[in-house]
């Protein structure tokens, strides 16, 4: 290579940071950071051979930044996704621990929580999962599903319990309700009466959706169970509870 030909060194920067740049990206894709290659480094190594890029490689190096590979700080053989649900996990049993501890102060409260927690006991559930179905059901720890609306009260374990027992009554396994319970924890905390069996019946009457059928819409949307208003359109911004949305 002729160092003064500048056009032969523009087109030897490219071919080698374009290598340099595909080799980073194999290495990231290959620890999980990325499984992406944009289509240019393609066009750039396409025409990188072994034995230009050894004899390119001396006189242009000078003049080329080295690949920046940063470390996350996490082992790259976790997804990514499984460190973002650690991290989010940890930080919301920290979060909802300290507003239930704020909340659950008395003897009697205490005592009152640990029963609501043996009516979960069937769905081999942690401790800090049974908290969090408690909690976002009853108002101590926040849920964007009740809005404004929901107040704060310590369970009893006999009213966690019938709408448990009502559920099972609706052919769902307790695999079923451990399913629903993890997409759904807010529907410990609705109205067994006038949210829970009123709906099963709209359900039935207006949709003939009954047994197998209701079965299968409660996996699938459980929160149709705590529907209790319908806007028919005409907005009344309570959306998570509107039958407008089935």
């Amino acid at each position: 290579m002729v160092i003064g030909d500048s056009n032969h060194n523009a087109s030897a920067y490219i071919q080698i940071h374009g290598y340099l740049q595909f080799r980073t990206l194999s290495f990231l894709r290959d620890s999980g950071e990325t499984n992406e290659f944009p289509s240019t480094y393609y066009g750039l190594c396409s025409t990188v051979r072994p034995l230009q890029v050894q004899a390119d490689l001396p006189a242009a190096s000078s003049s080329i930044p080295p690949p920046i590979i940063r470390s996350s700080g996490f082992s790259p053989t976790v997804p990514k996704e499984r460190r973002a649900s650690n991290v989010f996990t940890k930080h919301w049993i920290l979060h909802s621990t300290v507003q239930i501890e704020n909340i659950i102060t008395s003897d009697e409260d205490q005592s009152m929580w640990e029963a609501s927690r043996q009516a979960l006991s069937a769905f081999n559930f942690s401790d800090e999962e049974k908290d969090k179905i408690l909690g976002k059901a009853f108002g101590l720890v926040h849920s964007p599903y009740w809005g404004e609306e929901r107040k704060t009260e310590v369970p009893r374990y006999e009213t966690v319990n019938a709408v448990l027992d009502y559920l099972r009554s609706l052919n769902l396994s307790d695999d079923d309700l451990s399913k629903l319970l993890k997409k759904f924890p807010e529907v410990v905390g609705c109205k067994l009466e006038e949210e829970l069996k009123a709906n099963v019946k709209i359900l039935d009457k207006q949709w003939g959706i009954t047994g197998k059928s209701l079965r299968n819409l409660l996996l699938r949307n459980p929160k149709v169970l705590g529907y209790n208003v319908d806007c028919r359109g005409d907005c009344m911004a309570q959306c998570t509870r509107c039958w407008v949305r089935f």
